[in-house]
């Protein structure tokens, strides 16, 4: 089984628990858009669902495919989001904003009852860290936040590379027009600790640190896709 085939299995098992007529959070990345493309058939077959997307990414493939859509101000509170991660820990704690999408994806998330993590074996660690942690930010300011960054890291123990995100021949923008400075700190070993240190810095929009978020994790794997539930 190659890694598309594991997010498809994932995406599959996901798709069980979205029930008729829910109000839906879409989220962003390649197993994220297996997911759309699942629910897509179902929806041509008479599915009744309103999706609110996390990113224009997402919204532009699920108009493509016949996903109905709303925005989060129209369904201001949603049942269930399905979203990918670029890491998962014991305790569901997750790493995610890869594909830039950070900020949209936690504000859809935390307007939710619940959030699964749909994502493939390779994603599961001990200690989240080794993913570099996006984190965006204001281009207001940009140096005195890296700044900021930098000093809250130590603070913690953390040192590593605050590489800024390009895209072309310039800085990648996010759909709410800011940067991301991607963190390359290797370990995490106190991720509230470090949440709440971003948080606290007035230049940083986001943090690609999702704690408390998810109930569950469906994880797939050569064998097939496996649940996990939040070991805290």
């Amino acid at each position: 089984m190659d890694a598309r085939e594991m997010k498809i299995k994932a995406a599959e098992a996901a798709l069980a628990h979205v029930e008729y007529g829910m109000r839906l959070g879409i989220g962003t990345g390649s197993t994220a858009e297996e997911f759309v493309r699942l629910l897509a058939e179902k929806v041509a077959s008479g599915f009744k669902v309103e999706g609110v997307p996390t990113s224009e990414r997402t919204a532009r493939l699920c108009v493509e495919l016949g996903v109905p859509l709303k925005s989060l101000d129209e369904l201001p509170q949603l049942d269930l989001t399905i979203d990918g991660a670029d890491e998962v820990d014991p305790a569901l704690r997750l790493i995610k904003g890869g594909g830039g999408a950070l900020l949209r994806e936690k504000i859809v998330a935390a307007a939710s009852t619940r959030m699964i993590v749909i994502a493939d074996e390779s994603k599961l660690v001990d200690t989240l860290g080794a993913f570099a942690l996006p984190i965006e930010v204001n281009p207001f300011g940009l140096t005195s936040t890296r700044m900021a960054i930098e000093k809250a890291a130590s603070r913690l123990g953390l040192t590593g590379a605050l590489t800024l995100r390009q895209s072309g021949d310039g800085e990648f923008t996010t759909d709410g027009g800011h940067h991301i400075i991607d963190a390359s700190f290797g370990r995490i070993p106190d991720a509230e600790a470090l949440s709440r240190e971003l948080n606290s810095i007035p230049g940083v929009v986001e943090h690609g640190l999702f704690i408390n978020m998810a109930a569950l994790a469906i994880i797939a794997g050569p064998a097939g896709a496996r649940t996990l539930q939040a070991n805290r």
